[in-house]
């Protein structure tokens, strides 16, 4: 694990969305103990009590809300109070592995929603509170299955390689503003999000062999120092970069 550098996002405001668990909990923690304020969302209130209660003696503020919604979006903007700095849109969802000709319309439209709308509006919203400032610095949690096509199922795979694209536009179009827009890849990582072995694609692709050569499965705390360290001034010259961080798996 990379060591934590206190002071590095001293006055700075940032928002985290998935702060609950996982990925975007550790992100949540790392970035307050290194100064900053955290706004820390999640769509359940008793993770989000636990944080805040990990983080007593911190700067946070909780704000239960999906922010696939924009009524979700507007309480978190609310809650920063004016000013967002750093931008981590961490949360996400599964989809059971499903294939084109499985997929039901619930799944996919639920997917889609949380993994690539909730990250347009929500950045969306925060950009004009950037450009005001003239910097800021977004980063989104993709995946190696947005690097290819045989790690989930399709509605999964998809939801990843859209937002590569929209972090890719993103990246173009604000980078003359000082808005840096980054995302990362990780594999496997130890979360609570489901990921059951629900169809045939799923079980061939995970078959003896790939079980082999797979990478071990990281913590979140690894995820979390690479989300950090884009979100940080540290990576000043960084915009645009689709950087993987998954042990290896995307290079297999």
């Amino acid at each position: 694990m990379s060591q934590i550098t206190p002071g590095r996002f001293t006055g700075k405001t940032a928002v985290v969305t998935g702060a609950g668990s996982g990925i975007g909990r550790a992100t949540a923690v790392r970035l307050a103990q290194e100064g900053a304020r955290v706004v820390a969302t999640d769509v359940v209130a008793e993770r989000l009590d636990s944080l805040a209660a990990e983080l007593a003696d911190a700067d946070v503020t909780t704000v239960v809300a999906d922010v696939s919604d924009e009524d979700g979006v507007a309480a978190v903007v609310d809650a920063a109070g004016g000013r967002v700095d750093c931008l981590a849109n961490v949360a996400g969802i599964m989809d059971k592995f499903l294939t084109a000709h499985e997929i039901d319309d619930a799944t996919w439209e639920r997917v889609m929603a949380v993994n690539v709308t909730a990250v347009m509006r929500l950045t969306r919203a925060v950009l004009p509170l950037m450009l005001g400032a003239g910097a800021g610095s977004i980063v989104t949690v993709g995946s190696e299955a947005g690097l290819r096509g045989s790690s989930a199922g399709v509605a999964y795979t998809t939801s990843k390689h859209a937002v590569v694209g929209f972090t890719k536009s993103c990246s173009v179009l604000y980078a003359p503003k000082g808005i840096r827009v980054n995302l990362v890849a990780p594999g496997a990582v130890r979360t609570n999000i489901e990921a059951p072995m629900a169809s045939q694609f799923a079980a061939e692709r995970l078959g003896p062999l790939m079980q082999v050569v797979i990478p071990p499965i990281a913590e979140p705390e690894h995820l979390a120092a690479a989300i950090t360290w884009l979100l940080s001034d540290d990576s000043a010259n960084v915009t645009g970069a689709i950087l993987p961080s998954d042990g290896g798996w995307s290079a297999l």
